[in-house]
């Protein structure tokens, strides 16, 4: 067409990414798990409360679980980046490591059963142990995406 400017094509591939722009995408991913491992463990808390979980149960209020939701998230990346960077065999590694995380996790949940928390029924106990689960589906999705394995 006349007057306009003719489109430059480039068979060249293109650049990886500079490294802030990575550690951009990286944060971002980040924070965008933990938003939304939190909003699963709104879901997961309400539904406990209908259920019939006290509402004394303390963990599972925002307060206490929004702070240790994003902590799990950043501790879960570091783990996650570090067996990437070191290991053999990243994703056979991760593939039992993740689910023996989540298991192990339970133990402080498992150990309000007994105690004298107020409002520390199976059924508010149970609901925390889901949300762990809920925290590393989310987690691990975001990883895959931001922190991929490398392909060995």
């Amino acid at each position: 067409m006349p007057g306009s400017v003719p489109e430059v094509v480039s068979s060249a591939p293109s650049a990886p990414p500079a490294p802030r722009s990575r550690r951009l995408t990286v944060v971002v991913g980040l924070l965008a798990a933990a938003v939304a491992a939190v909003l699963g463990d709104v879901v997961v808390a309400l539904l406990a409360r209908a259920a019939g979980a006290s509402g004394d149960f303390a963990p599972l209020h925002p307060a206490a679980y929004g702070p240790l939701t994003a902590f799990g998230v950043v501790l879960g990346a570091m783990g996650w980046a570090v067996v990437r960077r070191v290991a053999k065999n990243p994703a056979g590694l991760l593939r039992w490591l993740v689910p023996v995380f989540v298991v192990v996790s339970f133990g402080p949940d498992l150990s309000l059963l007994g105690g004298g928390t107020p409002g520390s029924g199976p059924l508010a106990v149970a609901a925390l142990m889901v949300m762990h689960v809920v925290v590393a589906v989310v987690a691990v999705a975001a990883y895959r995406r931001v922190l991929p394995l490398p392909v060995r």
